[in-house]
C-alpha cells in the first residue's frame, strides 16, 4: 500500500494477519510511532516503511526476526533507536536506515549476517568503530556509512570481493587506507572524503580495472604520487585528491587518463611546473582545479587553435603563479573561472567578456595587479564577480545585470558613486566598495537593492549624512560604513523588522544620540559606533537585544553611569567584547550588570562570528577585530566567539573593582586603566584562568598585589603602574617575566623587578611630644594590659617568624594589633610596609612630606581606615582581624590621627591607548 496517502495511527488489528511476510507502507504520512507488534510477525520477510513520518523508537525485536530479509526505514528523520544484536545465521540481505536518527554502535553480531549485500546508513548518528566482523560479509555489494560519527580504523574488506560501492565519507575515521585492493575487480566508486585518514595512498588502489571515481579529499594523506600509481584506463572519470598534504610533482601519467572528467588536486603541496597545454589529451575533461599548491602553471600559448583542447565548465588556477590570461577565447561552455592570487598585470582584455558565449557565471580575478577593464564590458549572465585587491582605478565599473555577488573592494577607484548606481543592484545580495578612495554622498538609489544582505562602503572618503532609507531596509544583515567622513545624526529610522546582524559606523563624524529605534534590531550581534562624536548616556535601549556579542562605544562623548534601570534590564548572555574606553562614563562598575555576561564566564570553543549568505555557494561575511591587547594592537582575522575583551579604560569610573569580575573565567583581555578606581585589587581576579592581558594602571588602587594573580599562567601583559600599591611584588609563574615599568609609580612596592629591596626591621615606635608633656597622666592599667597582649602575641608569633611564608601574615597581624593599642598611649606606629622605605629615605624629609600630605588629606576628608578613637576597652577587632569597631557607649581617651604617605591617593593620567577598531572580510 505504498503511496496511498494513508494517515496514522496504524491499527493494532493488523496483528491478526499473523502470516504476513511482506509489509510495504512506504511513502505515506502516518505521523506516528512504529507499533510494538511489528516485532511479532514471525514470518516477516520484507518491511518497508520509508518516508512515513515515523517517530519514537523502533522495537528492538524487529532486528532479531530470523526470517527478515529486507528492512527499509529510511527518510524518517524523527525515528530513533539503536541496532541490537543480530541473530546467528540471520536472513537479512538489505539494511537501509539512512536519514533517520538511529545512534549508538553497530554490534559485532552484524558479522553473523552472511547473506547481507546492502548496508545503507547515510546521515544517521552512529558512532564508535566500524565492526571488524564485517570482513565476514562475503556477499556485500553496497556499503554506505557516510555522514555519521564512526571513528577508528577502516576495517579490511578483503573477503568482500563483490563490493561495487564504498562510501565512508564525512566521518571521524583515522589511520591509513587498507592496502589489500587487488581483488576488488568490481569496485566502481570509492569515497573516503572528509575524514582524518593519513599515510600514503596505496598504489594498488589505482590498478582496479572497474574503478570510475576516487574521492579522497579533505584528509591528511601525505607523500608523493608515483607514476606507477596512475591508472592507464579510460574508465576513471573522477579523481579528487584535494585538501591533503600530498607533495612532489604531479605524475605525468595522470594526463593520460583520457576518460577523466573531473580532476581536483587543489590545496596540497604539489610542486614543479605544469604546462596548461598538457590537458589537451584529456578530451573529456570539464572540471580542472590546481589551485593553492606550490605549482607554477605556464598558461602561455594559443589554445583556441587546438581542436582537441577540452571544453571546460570549471577552471580554477588560483595561486598558480600565472603571469598572463590563459587563451580561453574558444571556451564556449565555461561556467566558473578562478584566476585569483596570481601575478597577472595590465588590462583585462576585451575578449575576456565574451568567454562562454554568455554562459560565464562566476569570475574571480581578485588579488592580481590588474589596472583597468577594456571595453566593451558586458557579462549578461554573470552572477558572481570578484575584482577585489587589484590596482583598478578611475570610475566604478558597471554592475552586471544578473549579478548577485559583486566585490570591488581594495582597489584605487576614486570617483563619486553615480546617483543611479543602485538601479543596477536590483537582485544583488552582496556588494562591497570597501578600501577605495570614493568621494561624495551615498546615493539614495542604493535603497533600491531590495535583496541586498551585505553592504560594505567602509574605508573610503564618503561624506554627507546616512540616507534614512538605508536604515529602513529589512533585507540588510550587514551594514559597514566605518572610516568615512559621514556626518550628522544617525537617523532614527530603523525598521520594526530590522534584520541587521552587524552595524559598523566606526571612525566617522556622526553626532547626536543613539537612535532609540535601534532596539528594533533584535538580531544584532556586532555594534561598533566607536570614534565618532556621539553625545548620549549609556544606550539602555540595547538591553533587550539578547543576541549582542560585540559592543564598541569607544572614543565618543558618552556620559553618566552604565547601570540601567531594572525595569529595562535584559540579559546580555552572549556579550563577549565590550569596549567603552575614552568616554566620560562615571560612577561605579555595577556588579549586577557583570553577572549577566555569561559568555565571558565560560571557556569553550565556538564558531566564528560570521554572517552567512548565498549558502548554496558557501559564502559568508566574516567579522574580524583589532583590539588593544598586551599593550599593542592585535588583529584577529577570524573572531572566535571565545575571544573575550573588556575595556573600560580612560573614563571616570570610581569605587572598587567588583569581585564579580573573578567569575570571568573565559576573559582574555581586561583593561580598567586611567580611571579613579579605589580599594584593593580583588584576589578573585586570580580565577580568570584564560587572562592574557591585564591593565589596571593609572588608578587609586591600594593594598598589596594579591598572590592569587600568580595563578594566571597565560598572562603575558601586565600593567599596575601609577597606583598606591604596597608590599612585596609576588613571585611566581608569569610575574618573573614583567619589567619594572609594569609596577612603577607605586611608592609602597618593593622586590623584583623594582630596584627597591624589601627589608625586615623591628617596629619603630616614635614618641609624640605633644602627648607626653609634663603633667600628662597615663593610666598604667592600659600600659600593663597592652604590654600583656603584646608579650603574649610575641610568645606565640616568635617561633614562626622564621617561616618565610608565614612571616608576612605575622607582620600584618602585629600591625593591626599595634595600630589599635598604641594610639591610646599618645604614640604613633609605622607599619611594616613603611620600615623598608624609611631605611632608604631621609627621616626628617619624610616626616615633613607626611605632615604636608596629612594636612591636605584632612582638609578634604578623614582617613577612613586609620583615623578615629581607639582604646583597649572600648574597641575591638572585627572577625577577620582587620577593622577596629568602637563601642559608642564607652568613654575612651582621645588619640591623634595617624597619617602615612602610604595611604594617600592620587589620580594620574597618561596618553590615550591605541584605538581598537573592527574590520570585515568575505570568505567563500
Amino acid at each position: 500500500m505504498s503511496n496511498c496517502n494513508l494517515a496514522g495511527p496504524i491499527d493494532p488489528s493488523l496483528l491478526k494477519l499473523r502470516n504476513l511476510s511482506i509489509i510495504r507502507l512506504d511513502n505515506n504520512n502516518f505521523s506516528t510511532s512504529v507499533p510494538d507488534f511489528f516485532g511479532n510477525f514471525s514470518s516477516l520477510i520484507s518491511l518497508r516503511l520509508s518516508s512515513c513520518g515515523l517517530s519514537g523508537n523502533l522495537p528492538g525485536r524487529v532486528f532479531q526476526l530470523q526470517t527478515l530479509q529486507t528492512l527499509d526505514l529510511s527518510f524518517n528523520k524523527f525515528l530513533q533507536g539503536s541496532v541490537l544484536d543480530f541473530p546467528q545465521n540471520g536472513s537479512l540481505q538489505s539494511l537501509v536506515l539512512s536519514y533517520t536518527n538511529f545512534s549508538g554502535k553497530l554490534p559485532d553480531s552484524i558479522g553473523n549476517l552472511t547473506m547481507l549485500s546492502r548496508i545503507d546508513l547515510v546521515n544517521c548518528s552512529f558512532s564508535g568503530s566500524i565492526p571488524s566482523s564485517m570482513a565476514n560479509l562475503t556477499r556485500l555489494v553496497y556499503l554506505d556509512l557516510s555522514f555519521n560519527q564512526f571513528s577508528g580504523l577502516i576495517p579490511s574488506f578483503r573477503m568482500s570481493k563483490n563490493l561495487t560501492y564504498i562510501n565512508l565519507s564525512h566521518n571521524l575515521l583515522s589511520g591509513p587506507i587498507p592496502t589489500h585492493w587487488k581483488g576488488f575487480q568490481k569496485l566502481v566508486n570509492l569515497d573516503l572524503r572528509n575524514n582524518m585518514l593519513s599515510g600514503t595512498i596505496p598504489p594498488s588502489l589505482f590498478s582496479l580495472p572497474s574503478l570510475q571515481k576516487i574521492q579522497l579529499s579533505d584528509n591528511q594523506f601525505s607523500g608523493q604520487l608515483h607514476e606507477s600509481q596512475s591508472l592507464p584506463s579510460n574508465l576513471l572519470d573522477t579523481l579528487d585528491l584535494s585538501s591533503n598534504e600530498l607533495e612532489g610533482p604531479i605524475p605525468m601519467s595522470i594526463f593520460q587518463l583520457r576518460g577523466l572528467n573531473i580532476l581536483q588536486l587543489c590545496s596540497n603541496k604539489f610542486s614543479g611546473t605544469i604546462q596548461l597545454a598538457m590537458i589537451q589529451t584529456l578530451v573529456n575533461l570539464t572540471n580542472l582545479d590546481l589551485s593553492y599548491n606550490n605549482l607554477i602553471v605556464n598558461a602561455s600559448g594559443n589554445y583556441s587553435t587546438i581542436s582537441s583542447f577540452p571544453q571546460l565548465t570549471t577552471l580554477k588556477l588560483a595561486s598558480c603563479s600565472l603571469k598572463v590570461f590563459p587563451d580561453l577565447k574558444k571556451q564556449s561552455k565555461l561556467f566558473s573561472l578562478d584566476l585569483s592570487e596570481n601575478k597577472i598585470s595590465g588590462s583585462v582584455p576585451s575578449w575576456f567578456w565574451s568567454i562562454g558565449n554568455g554562459s560565464l557565471n562566476e569570475v574571480n580575478l581578485s588579488s592580481n595587479s590588474l589596472t583597468d577593464l577594456e571595453e566593451p564590458y558586458y557579462l549578461p549572465s554573470l552572477s558572481i564577480l570578484d575584482l577585489h585587491s587589484n590596482l583598478l582605478n578611475g570610475r566604478l565599473p558597471k554592475i552586471p545585470p544578473s549579478a548577485t555577488y559583486v566585490d570591488y573592494s581594495s582597489n584605487n577607484f576614486s570617483s563619486v558613486i553615480p546617483a543611479d548606481f543602485g538601479n543596477s543592484l536590483s537582485i544583488t545580495i552582496f556588494f562591497s566598495l570597501s578600501k577605495n578612495s570614493l568621494t561624495g554622498a551615498i546615493p539614495e538609489s542604493i535603497c533600491k537593492a531590495m535583496y541586498i544582505q551585505v553592504l560594505d562602503f567602509s574605508r573610503n572618503k564618503l561624506s554627507g549624512p546616512i540616507p534614512d532609507c538605508l536604515l529602513q531596509m529589512t533585507s540588510l544583515g550587514v551594514l559597514n560604513l566605518r572610516r568615512n567622513i559621514l556626518a550628522g545624526n544617525i537617523p532614527d529610522k530603523f525598521s520594526a523588522y530590522c534584520g541587521l546582524q552587524t552595524l559598523d559606523l566606526n571612525g566617522n563624524q556622526l553626532e547626536g544620540p543613539v537612535p532609540r529605534s535601534l532596539s528594533n534590531c533584535k538580531m544584532l550581534e556586532v555594534l561598533d559606533m566607536g570614534n565618532n562624536r556621539i553625545f548620549d548616556s549609556f544606550p539602555c535601549q540595547l538591553k533587550n537585544i539578547s543576541s549582542l556579542r560585540v559592543l564598541v562605544l569607544r572614543s565618543n562623548l558618552f556620559y553618566g553611569t552604565i547601570a540601567c534601570p531594572v525595569s529595562n534590564t535584559g540579559p546580555w548572555q552572549m556579550l563577549q567584547i565590550v569596549d567603552l574606553a575614552s568616554n566620560n562614563f562615571n560612577g561605579t562598575i555595577p556588579p549586577k550588570c557583570l553577572q549577566t555576561w555569561k559568555a565571558i564566564m565560560v571557556n569553550e570553543d565556538h564558531d566564528h562570528l560570521q554572517f552567512k549568505f548565498l549558502q548554496l555557494n558557501n559564502f559568508y561575511y566574516q567579522d574580524s577585530v583589532t583590539v588593544t591587547s598586551k599593550g599593542r594592537e592585535l588583529k584577529f582575522e577570524k573572531v572566535l566567539t571565545l575571544l573575550t575583551v573588556i575595556d573600560f579604560s580612560s573614563n571616570m569610573f570610581e569605587g572598587p573593582i567588583p569581585e564579580e569580575m573573578g567569575e570571568f573565567r573565559g576573559l582574555y583581555v581586561l583593561n580598567l586603566s586611567h580611571n579613579a578606581l579605589t580599594g584593593q585589587i580583588p584576589s578573585d581576579l586570580g580565577n580568570m584562568i584564560q587572562l592574557e592581558s591585564l591593565d589596571l594602571s593609572g588608578n587609586n588602587l591600594n593594598g598589596e598585589i594579591p598572590t592569587q594573580l600568580t595563578r594566571l599562567n597565560f598572562l603575558s601583559f601586565l600593567n599596575l603602574s601609577n597606583n598606591q600599591l604596597t608590599g612585596r611584588i609576588p613571585i611566581g609563574a608569569q610575574f618573573g617575566t614583567f619589567s619594572a615599568a609594569c609596577f612603577e609609580g607605586n611608592k609602597g612596592l618593593c622586590g623584583s623587578p623594582l630596584n627597591v629591596t624589601c627589608k625586615s626591621a623591628s617596629p619603630e615606635v616614635h614618641s609624640n611630644n605633644e602627648s607626653t608633656k609634663a603633667g600628662d597622666k597615663i593610666d598604667l592599667q592600659f600600659i600593663v594590659t597592652g604590654l600583656g597582649y603584646g608579650l603574649g602575641a610575641g610568645a606565640i608569633a616568635a617561633p614562626i617568624m622564621f617561616w618565610k611564608r608565614a612571616g608576612k601574615c605575622v607582620d600584618d597581624g602585629i600591625d593591626r594589633f599595634l595600630l589599635v593599642i598604641l594610639p591610646i598611649l599618645g604614640l604613633t606606629y609605622s607599619t611594616s610596609h613603611r620600615w623598608m622605605l624609611e631605611a632608604e629615605e631621609d627621616p626628617q624629609e619624610e616626616n615633613k612630606e607626611d605632615s604636608e600630605k596629612d594636612h591636605e588629606n584632612n582638609e578634604e576628608k578623614e582617613d577612613e581606615e586609620f583615623q578615629g578613637r581607639y582604646c583597649v576597652h572600648c574597641s575591638k577587632l572585627d572577625m577577620i582581624m582587620k577593622t577596629a569597631i568602637h563601642d559608642l557607649k564607652c568613654t575612651c581617651h582621645d588619640s591623634p590621627p595617624i597619617s602615612s604617605s602610604s595611604y594617600s591617593s592620587s589620580f594620574s593620567s597618561s596618553p590615550e591607548n591605541l584605538f581598537p577598531f573592527f574590520s570585515h572580510s568575505v570568505h567563500r
